[in-house]
């Protein structure tokens, strides 16, 4: 999969360009607003002043790392804090590759692109599985998959973009591949506070020096802008991470680490089930839609995305703008995120106006 520009920009600026009203169903932005300890705690931080405002440890602030690890039940020495959940996954990725244990790369099919881009950029060589039609992953497929040159498995569950939730038992199943072949599972676990399914399963639950797991409160608490990231590493290969993270970034943010930490002591549990209960109801409302627009569709059992392929189009590049231009709907093709699925489209359900677009494409449709 050739990764030369980022399609969600394109797509977002040809929608900004368009003549007339288009709805922005096109990137993972939550629309429902952060919990009040993220301002608050951006408050007492400014109050702070002094070595305060300097640089941050590299790994992270301490008492953020403690509640991660915490939060997860692992050591804390195993916890970097990154910037966003993006450079995670570059570290994990960054370190299979590293490793003079093979430079392939096994990824699922559809992927949120930035893993085959991150992959071409790191040097490795693509090898893609291909979901099913509920978009989850075989790990038999998996295994078959994978070969003595596999370096890196990279998994996303809750997935972007098929909202597929993967189960304890295909987790464990992944690590055993990864095991099986010297490989590092990455597990991309940024959608964990939206299960709808009650299935979802981290890879921190099967112990495993094979696996490094990426997360993010960018989704947990609706601040993409943040970027607040993290990496739970294995003893073996965490001096390594530390050192790449520390030559490309130095450290993160302080001031958002700062009310990330304060927003993890203060935020009840009832603000999650609120946005889990938003998003659950915005996927009745549009794929209900999609029935009366005769479209096939994802159900999703996690994330925020649906896909939905239409009678009569394709999820192409050209098909997305047309989209745009005539039915006043921005999402994203299918096509960009690899071949399974290229003749879908995906739309993010992080706009108020979810009714809305649901009836611009019935009418188109119809």
């Amino acid at each position: 999969m050739e990764y030369e520009e980022p399609l969600f920009f394109r797509v977002m600026s040809y929608a900004v360009a368009a003549d007339g009203d288009v709805i922005d169903m096109v990137s993972g932005n939550p629309d429902w607003g952060a919990p009040a300890g993220i301002a608050e705690g951006l408050h007492a931080y400014a109050d702070t002043g002094g070595v305060d405002f300097q640089y941050p440890p590299s790994v992270g602030l301490t008492r953020l790392r403690e509640q991660i690890a915490d939060r997860n039940d692992v050591p804390v020495e195993s916890v970097v804090v990154t910037n966003g959940g993006g450079e995670a996954n570059y570290l994990g990725m960054a370190r299979a590759l590293s490793r003079d244990a093979g430079d392939e790369v096994v990824l699922t099919d559809p992927v949120y692109p930035y893993y085959p881009g991150k992959t071409q950029m790191l040097g490795g060589e693509q090898v893609f599985v291909s979901a099913d039609a509920d978009g989850h992953l075989d790990p038999a497929e998996v295994a078959a998959a994978a070969s003595e040159e596999t370096a890196c498995i990279v998994v996303n569950s809750p997935n972007n973009p098929t909202g597929a939730v993967y189960p304890a038992e295909t987790m464990e199943r992944l690590v055993a591949v990864a095991e099986a072949n010297d490989a590092i599972l990455v597990s991309d676990e940024v959608y964990d506070h939206f299960d709808y399914s009650g299935q979802f399963a981290s890879a921190l639950d099967v112990d495993s020096s094979h696996r490094i797991v990426t997360g993010s409160f960018s989704k947990t608490y609706a601040i993409t802008g943040f970027r607040v990231g993290y990496a739970i590493v294995p003893d073996e290969h965490v001096d390594a991470v530390r050192t790449r993270h520390m030559l490309t970034n130095v450290a993160g943010s302080r001031p958002a680490q700062y009310a990330v930490s304060h927003a993890l002591e203060t935020t009840d549990p009832a603000y999650h089930q609120a946005n889990r209960d938003l998003v659950e109801e915005r996927i009745d409302t549009f794929t209900t839609a999609l029935d009366r627009a005769g479209a096939e569709y994802t159900d999703p059992e996690g994330a925020f995305y649906v896909m939905a392929r239409f009678p009569g189009i394709d999820g192409t590049l050209e098909n997305t703008f047309r989209l745009i231009d005539e039915a006043g709907v921005a999402g994203m093709p299918g096509e960009s995120f690899g071949t399974a699925f290229d003749d879908w489209f995906r739309f993010a359900l992080v706009t108020p106006r979810v009714d809305e677009a649901a009836d611009r494409l019935v009418e188109y449709f119809s």
